[in-house]
């Protein structure tokens, strides 16, 4: 899914962010980053560290995520296409009072 649907939609000089997720840590995973992201990618590994084991100290995870996730499934999900759909639905709604309120949740932890 990453590759596919969302690297294309990325603006190119996005910087992604890498969990430590175990999964995510192989050699598959890092050289596609290395490549596709080149000295833009943070995580385990990355020019850009990630601490192993570190807490995930991202607004996206207090909670544009969160935000993200109960607009998408508010409504029954059919397929794929529909799960896509939703998805892009739901990011392109996003406001700015949305951005600002990401940032005062991260505030608040």
């Amino acid at each position: 899914m990453l590759k596919l649907y969302a690297v294309p939609q990325f603006p190119e000089s996005v910087i992604f962010q890498q969990d430590g997720s175990p999964p995510h840590y192989g050699n598959i995973v890092r050289e596609f980053l290395y490549t596709t992201f080149p000295q833009r990618w943070i995580g385990s590994g990355a020019v850009m560290a990630w601490p192993p084991r570190s807490p995930d100290i991202a607004p996206l995870d207090f909670y544009l995520w969160d935000y993200v996730k109960q607009h998408v499934y508010s409504e029954r999900i059919n397929d794929i296409n529909h799960l896509n759909q939703r998805i892009t639905d739901v990011i392109r709604s996003v406001t700015p009072d949305v951005l600002i309120r990401v940032w005062e949740e991260l505030d608040y932890r």
